[in-house]
């Protein structure tokens, strides 16, 4: 991690479906959690409601199986709240509508950094991780100004300013932070996602590969990277 960096009292992570943030920043939340006392809270864009290979499963009982799997990831980290935006899978479209939806989360829960899918990762075919990354970075800026969905300003509700922002699925990282005491952490939670990890050989040996691959750049042990974004 770089030395100027300091750990914040709050974060949120802001993601298109249940398991991105426990595969893209876990790792990082957990440390902060444990060593910090970070309050987490996580935005989750999508039900996850498509993923699944079973001809058997329901939309619905999919949409609950992973939200549920997804407060037991959180929880295994220490994650403390959870908002559950319920869009369709598959179907997420950079609209005011979903980025009111956001600005007003950043809002309620004022993180001072923000964690979300890089919008601009190479090669990246997913639609819902294109756009849940645009519409946590436009929240971001609709969140700090009140002119921006006025009418949510309301009963107490003031504007927030995010001071940064941190991109995970990115390409082009400028900032490794050490994740080698938080990474068995990570591996329960992405565990906790049985529908989606369950049954896959060699899992957490993966896993731990990557996180040394990430961390070698910096000679670190275990690390996750992302693209850092100071905001004025």
């Amino acid at each position: 991690m770089a030395d100027p960096f300091t750990i914040p009292k709050r974060a949120m992570a802001i993601f298109a479906h249940p398991d991105d943030v426990d595969f893209g920043c876990s790792g990082t939340l957990g440390s902060w959690i444990r060593t910090a006392g970070t309050h987490v809270t996580y935005c989750v864009i999508t039900s996850g409601q498509k993923g699944t290979h079973d001809p058997k499963m329901t939309p619905e009982l999919m949409a609950e199986t992973r939200e549920r799997e997804q407060r037991a990831a959180g929880e295994a980290i220490g994650v403390k709240e959870f908002v559950f935006l319920g869009h369709q899978d598959g179907e997420l479209e950079s609209t005011m509508e979903l980025r009111g939806e956001v600005c007003r989360v950043i809002r309620e829960h004022r993180p001072e950094v923000v964690f979300t899918n890089d919008p601009w990762a190479h090669y990246q075919v997913h639609p819902d991780h294109r756009v849940a990354g645009w519409s946590g970075l436009d929240g971001v800026v609709a969140a700090r100004d009140h002119l921006f969905f006025p009418e949510q300003l309301t009963g107490g509700l003031k504007h927030h300013r995010v001071a940064r922002v941190l991109l995970f699925g990115t390409r082009d990282p400028n900032i490794w932070f050490d994740i080698s005491g938080s990474l068995d952490g990570k591996i329960a939670a992405l565990r906790a996602h049985k529908s989606q990890v369950g049954g896959r050989r060699g899992f957490a040996e993966r896993m731990r590969w990557w996180a040394k691959n990430t961390g070698a750049t910096w000679n670190l042990a275990a690390a996750e990277a992302f693209r850092y974004i100071e905001l004025a």
